[in-house]
């Protein structure tokens, strides 16, 4: 489980830089939650504490379905628009980082030449991008399904464990015929040793 908390941390980390260089509010919030909640089931795990690990599989099957919903967004399916300030709250124009410096992104920027514009509005021309980027945005969405899916496996096998380790354990003494603070129904008898040497 360790290993996976992990790769989980790693790809929700590289993925919230990206999030935050581009200004994608929602994604970062959504980031942020799986950092914390990663946190919580390996915590969970080390601590025998099955409720942590409950929340993580909760929390897997919500970020699971997010990540089903970026990759929609950026596939536009369903009237989805990649072009809309969805991703930012519509507090900001800002998009996906990759869109200007993906592999291969050559990005020129083109000052406006009609008057009356501000001299710092300027349009971004981007060409040559080997993969563009809304797929790449889909691959980072499809690992984060992979490894959670594999992690609300390994979840739910956990905490089967933890619950047959519950059902099986006994107190000391609490399921035995007698307990140390009631001496046994067995009585022992006792015979008198005699003196050696008389």
């Amino acid at each position: 489980m360790f290993c996976l908390c992990v790769f989980l941390q790693l790809a929700a980390l590289e993925r919230q830089i990206f999030d935050f260089l581009g200004f994608q509010w929602a994604p970062i919030l959504g980031n942020f939650l799986q950092i914390i909640v990663v946190i919580l089931g390996l915590f969970g795990t080390i601590q025998f504490r099955p409720r942590y690990i409950v929340v993580y599989t909760v929390w897997t099957a919500l970020w699971v379905t997010w990540n089903v919903f970026i990759i929609c967004f950026y596939l536009e399916v369903g009237g989805l628009s990649k072009e809309t300030d969805l991703m930012t709250f519509n507090i900001s124009m800002h998009r996906s980082w990759w869109r200007e410096h993906g592999p291969g992104c050559i990005r020129r920027v083109v000052r406006p030449s009609a008057p009356g514009i501000l001299d710092d509005y300027s349009y971004v021309s981007v060409t040559g991008c080997i993969i563009d980027f809304q797929y790449l945005e889909v691959i980072h969405s499809a690992i984060q399904i992979l490894l959670s899916l594999i992690g609300f496996v390994y979840a739910c096998y956990v905490i089967s464990i933890f619950m047959e380790e519950e059902d099986s354990f006994d107190f000391i003494g609490g399921l035995d015929t007698y307990s140390y603070r009631q001496p046994p129904k067995e009585h022992v008898e006792l015979k008198p040793v005699k003196p050696v040497g008389k």
